[in-house]
């Protein structure tokens, strides 16, 4: 059953004609304003249900953000993206200096998103189906993922391709302990430029085609090493603490496919990826965690909007979306956790008012390879965009 979801899904992604999307920080770039504003919101209402026990709902103002540009002239833009979590928690989620080189070439460095997936860059709650985001990007590239860095970003115009190219710092896998584990992947080692240190370099890149009206295809990669502070102020000749050092961080090779595709009122998604995660069985015996050396996960996605026959700025798109990721796909030293391996069903309405305000209700089925219970949640929710 499993291989015949994944080869459905890697069937999805090869057949799909291909839309392309712009996120909050390219529709500030491509402003010819001198300052322009932007932002988004998320409020949420989560409600478990169990025939065993009873769970309070959960109200939040999930996130609040407000996004700047700033055009110094015709070559050289700022944006930044400042928000706020749960009304008490404050992040930048970007903050990056761009320069136009030429046409198609454009130097980009600061905080940075990394470019992996579909949501990890365009996770605008008017761009998706769902009260929440899918837990593959929570899990396997634990969106919002962002790092410090530079490179170059552009577009091929006759090729129909975007493409991004960065240097960025990788994730924090000890600082004073292990950090990273089995339960939740890379997430917990997000450094989002607090502070961040680097160890080593990380490379990440993705490439975007868009040649054909209204479809879009992604491919994306991340490769490198994690970081350690012990390798700070290591003398290079004591082998002892060097050894110690490897033995904290681990090697990250990721790959991502997604797929967009938008026609007459049908709306379909697809995205995998795969991360092979090295030197586990060391890490996992110095820090005493459980990291899986191989992840795994892909969602696929359809709806249809039905009111794409009348003319209108609303939308009215029920969906379902099938997830499955597993962060223990392949361990090294530790035993497999069948919680690990995850099964999500998501089947809901969205209603959008007009383009940057969306009214969202979904029912969620979440279950795991070591439970036969499913656990399940209603989710409402309102999201605005501009």
């Amino acid at each position: 059953m499993k291989k015949k979801a994944l080869l459905a899904m890697v069937a999805l992604i090869a057949g799909m004609n291909w839309v392309f999307a712009q996120n909050t920080a390219d529709k500030l770039l491509g402003s010819d304003q001198k300052l322009t504003i932007g932002g988004y919101a998320q409020m949420d209402y989560n409600q478990k249900f169990s025939s065993d026990t009873r769970s309070n709902g959960n109200l939040d103002v999930h996130r609040m953000v407000l996004m700047f540009g700033y055009r110094f002239n015709e070559r050289t833009q700022f944006i930044t993206e400042i928000e706020y979590e749960h009304v008490k928690e404050v992040y930048i989620e970007q903050a990056f200096l761009q320069y136009k080189i030429n046409d198609w070439l454009n130097f980009r460095g600061g905080l940075l998103l990394v470019p992996m997936g579909i949501i990890n860059e365009i996770h605008e709650p008017t761009t998706f189906n769902g009260v929440e985001r899918p837990n593959v990007d929570s899990n396997i590239a634990p969106t919002t993922w962002r790092e410090m860095g530079a490179g170059f970003t552009g577009r091929l115009q006759d090729l129909n391709l975007k493409y991004q190219l960065y240097v960025v710092n990788g994730f924090k896998s000890y600082d004073g302990g292990g950090i990273i584990k089995g339960s939740n992947g890379f997430r917990s080692g997000r450094q989002k430029g607090a502070e961040s240190f680097m160890s080593s370099p990380n490379l990440t890149a993705k490439v975007d085609y868009y040649g054909v009206p209204g479809l879009k295809l992604g491919l994306s990669g991340y490769f490198g090493d994690t970081q350690s502070e012990l390798y700070d102020g290591l003398d290079k000749d004591d082998q002892t603490a060097e050894a110690k050092a490897d033995s904290s961080v681990v090697g990250i090779s990721m790959l991502g496919a997604d797929a967009s595709y938008s026609v007459k009122g049908l709306v379909m998604k697809g995205q995998l990826y795969y991360a092979s995660v090295s030197n586990t069985g060391q890490y996992n015996v110095f820090t005493g965690k459980d990291l899986g050396s191989a992840m795994l996960g892909y969602y696929v996605e359809a709806g249809y909007d039905l009111l794409s026959a009348k003319s209108s700025n609303q939308k009215l798109v029920p969906f379902v979306r099938y997830e499955k990721y597993n962060t223990h796909q392949k361990t090294d030293g530790v035993a497999k956790n069948l919680a690990y391996d995850r099964t999500d069903i998501t089947a809901g309405i969205g209603w959008w008012l007009t383009a940057g305000a969306v009214l969202k209700a979904d029912l969620q089925w979440m279950s795991n390879e070591a439970s036969a219970t499913k656990t399940k949640q209603l989710n409402l929710g309102i999201g605005i965009a501009f």
